[in-house]
C-alpha cells in the first residue's frame, strides 16, 4: 500500500511540474519590407504581419498564443528590409521567425514586369507596361497595385489592411496600402505600410505604419520604417531619364513578445531587445538578429 501511495504521489508531482514549466505567449511578427523598385519604380510590399493581439495583417484572424516550455529555447530572427538599386528592381525583405511562426518578406518594387509575390504584398507593376503587382501572403497583407503605361506610372506596394493604390497614370505617384495598429506593447502602434511608387511628379505616399515615399522628380525613393517592416518608395527617373536613382531600402521587422509579468526571458547572443512591464505582463521587443529566447 505505501509503494502504491508512493507511485500515485510521483505521478501527481511530474503531473502538477509539467503543468507549471508551460506557458503562454502571445506575438507579433513582422518580417522586412521589400524595397522601391528604381526609375519610376513601384513601392516596396510590406512585410507580413502575424499577431495574436488586437490586429493582425491581411483579412485573417488573430492568431492563437503559442504555448512553451520553461527552459527550453526557442529560435528567433528579426528580418532585414530589401534593398534598392538604381536601374533595378528592389529586393524583397527577410522572414521573421519565432519558433513555429514565420511571417513572410514583403515583396520588392519593379521598374517593369510583375511585382514580385512576397510578405504583405509587393508593388505594382511598373513602367512601360501596364502590369499587376505581386501578391499578398494569406492572412499576413495584401497586394500592391497595377501599374500604368501613362507617365511610366508604377503602383503602390501593399500592405497590413490595404492593397496598394493602382498608378494613376499622372503626374503623381501611387499610395502605399496602410498597415495595421496593434497594441501588444500597451500602446497602439502601426506596423507594415506598403511603400508609394516614384514618377515624374510628385512621389506616392508611403502607408501607414512606417512605408516610404516614392520619388519625386529626380530624387531616390525614401526608406521604409526601421522595426516597423514598412515597404521602401520607389525611385523618380529624374532628368534627363538616365540617371541611375534608387529606389528606397525597406524597413526591418520586429519580434514583440507578451507574457505573465511572473515569468523571466533570457536574450541569447545574436540577438538585441529589451523587456518592459506592462500591467500583469512583460513585453519583450527584439530589434535584430538571430538567436534563442528561453523563460524561467
Amino acid at each position: 500500500m505505501a509503494r502504491d501511495v508512493g507511485y500515485v504521489s510521483y505521478q501527481n508531482y511530474v503531473n502538477t511540474a509539467s503543468y507549471t514549466l508551460e506557458m503562454s505567449v502571445d506575438y507579433l511578427v513582422v518580417a522586412g519590407g521589400g524595397a522601391g523598385g528604381g526609375q519610376n519604380g513601384s513601392g516596396g510590399g510590406a512585410g507580413g504581419m502575424r499577431s495574436t493581439v488586437t490586429a493582425t495583417g491581411g483579412s485573417g484572424s488573430l492568431e492563437t498564443a503559442l504555448t512553451v516550455v520553461r527552459g527550453t529555447n526557442y529560435t528567433v530572427t528579426v528580418g532585414s528590409g530589401g534593398s534598392g538599386g538604381g536601374n533595378l528592381a528592389g529586393t524583397s525583405g527577410s522572414d521573421s521567425v519565432f519558433s513555429t511562426i514565420t511571417s513572410t518578406g514583403g515583396g520588392g518594387g519593379v521598374i517593369s514586369g510583375n511585382g514580385v509575390t512576397g510578405g504583405s504584398g509587393s508593388g505594382g507593376g511598373g513602367y512601360p507596361t501596364s502590369t499587376t503587382g505581386g501578391s499578398g501572403t494569406t492572412n499576413q497583407g495584401y497586394a500592391g497595385g497595377t501599374g500604368r503605361i501613362e507617365y511610366a506610372s508604377g503602383g503602390g506596394g501593399g500592405g497590413a489592411s490595404a492593397v496598394g493604390q493602382n498608378g494613376p497614370g499622372t503626374s503623381t505617384g501611387a499610395n502605399g496600402g496602410a498597415g495595421r495598429a496593434t497594441s501588444i506593447t500597451g500602446s497602439s502602434v502601426t506596423y507594415a505600410g506598403g511603400g508609394g511608387s516614384g514618377v515624374d511628379g510628385t512621389g506616392g505616399t508611403g502607408g501607414t505604419g512606417g512605408g516610404g515615399s516614392g520619388g519625386t522628380s529626380g530624387n531616390a525613393g525614401n526608406a521604409g520604417t526601421a522595426n516597423r517592416g514598412g515597404g521602401g518608395g520607389g525611385a523618380s527617373r529624374g532628368a534627363p531619364y538616365t540617371a541611375t536613382l534608387a529606389g528606397g531600402n525597406g524597413g526591418s521587422g520586429v519580434v514583440i513578445l507578451r507574457y505573465s509579468d511572473a515569468r523571466t526571458i533570457t536574450i541569447g547572443s545574436g540577438l538585441t531587445g529589451s523587456t518592459a512591464t506592462d500591467g500583469s505582463y512583460k513585453v519583450t521587443t527584439i530589434t535584430a538578429g538571430t538567436g534563442n529566447v528561453s523563460w524561467a
